[in-house]
């Protein structure tokens, strides 16, 4: 059993990737590990022709998927737009799996990036020594992209200083990347000397958050080269419940700490989440939702740690007072006053409906000393 903490998606899902290159027929665009339709199988998930299962990675609106995939068959960029924790990431991540066969090649928007994180620098060892050449080229992410025509992610790309973001504007319209350091030396692997050209396949993945802060507006210029679209927050409930259930089945799979986890306690959480984000409730009673984010990612993080906390210190039994506990490190986060309005939602919402079902009692209850509800 590997001891990797977290398997990239080409690693984890080898076997599913390896069935769908098995019976897909249908044309691939250049460099393309699969065919457009056989990268939205492996997406959405479904039983292929040779009976072989393959798991949803997405669950939501098909057409959203076909768009992303097909904008990726063209010159232009794909950005995933949307709140906090959306599963953009994610998405991004299996995208460049199925089409590349390499998700790693990935840049991480922060106030610290640099030119050189988009570009490349260089083994100072080696230029010192030799001079500028290829063996002292470091090449980032994109730059290897480039070279062998392959997808490239660029996560949270505005949370970048604006300076750093508008360096991607042209080597997205020109397909090309200069460095001046090296001399003209004929051409290898798509490089005339200082110019490394793009090879057929390449292209890039961003995402961005809709709400959050430290983050910049984008330049007209550089949205122009990006086909944007936005991942929503999942609003079935059932939906909903089945991905954190999934998701909490692969975070146990086959390790010492794997145990049961009820789906009506997982139901619970995922009302909690559903109400308070969407600040109404299943009634249809208004509420005041949360500045915290009360994603489907952040679920799957409160049902993990709720569920480890119940098997070492409650049995192994997993109910809502774990999940009331593991709660407040989801909401006091960034506004003081969602404190207060998670107490009106347990004092309220969750009262009212712990009259009718024991589930809820017990959250009520469980919540009473550690939200402070009166």
């Amino acid at each position: 059993m590997s001891q990797v903490l977290r398997q990239h998606a080409e690693q984890q899902f080898a076997e599913e990737l390896d069935a769908l290159q098995k019976v897909d027929d249908r044309p691939r665009p250049p460099n393309w590990k699969l065919s457009p339709w056989a990268v939205l199988q492996y997406l959405m998930g479904g039983k292929l022709s040779n009976g072989f299962e393959v798991s949803a990675k997405y669950i939501g609106n098909p057409r959203l998927m076909e768009i992303a995939v097909s904008t990726l068959a063209t010159d232009r960029a794909l950005l995933l737009y949307g709140v906090p924790g959306t599963a953009k990431s994610w998405v991004s991540e299996h995208l460049a799996a199925a089409i590349s066969g390499d998700s790693g090649l990935t840049v991480q928007g922060t106030a610290g990036t640099t030119e050189d994180h988009i570009k490349y620098s260089w083994n100072y060892a080696l230029l010192l020594a030799e001079g500028p050449s290829q063996k002292a080229l470091v090449p980032s992410p994109i730059y290897q992209a480039m070279r062998h025509g392959q997808i490239v992610r660029f996560e949270e790309i505005t949370r970048c200083p604006p300076e750093i973001q508008d360096v991607l504007i042209s080597l997205m319209s020109d397909k090309q990347l200069m460095v001046p350091e090296l001399a003209r030396s004929g051409q290898e692997d798509g490089q005339e000397g200082a110019r490394l050209f793009a090879q057929r396949g390449f292209n890039i993945i961003a995402t961005a958050n809709l709400r959050d802060r430290g983050v910049h507006e984008m330049s007209s210029a550089l949205k122009r080269r990006f086909n944007f679209e936005t991942v929503r927050p999942i609003r079935d409930h059932g939906f909903e419940v089945e991905l954190v259930m999934r998701q909490l089945e692969r975070e146990f799979a086959g390790g010492e700490q794997r145990m049961e986890v009820p789906r009506d306690v997982v139901g619970l959480l995922v009302t909690t989440f559903q109400e308070l984000r969407a600040g109404q409730t299943q009634e249809g009673t208004t509420i005041k939702g949360l500045d915290a984010v009360m994603s489907t990612a952040e679920a799957v993080n409160v049902a993990y740690a709720a569920a480890l906390q119940a098997r070492h210190f409650n049995g192994g039994q997993l109910t809502p007072r774990e999940i009331a506990g593991q709660l407040q490190g989801v909401v006091l986060k960034d506004n003081a006053d969602d404190a207060r309005r998670v107490r009106h939602y347990f004092d309220t919402v969750v009262r009212e409906r712990g009259r009718r079902d024991s589930q809820w009692k017990d959250f009520h209850d469980a919540a009473r000393t550690l939200w402070q509800v009166e």
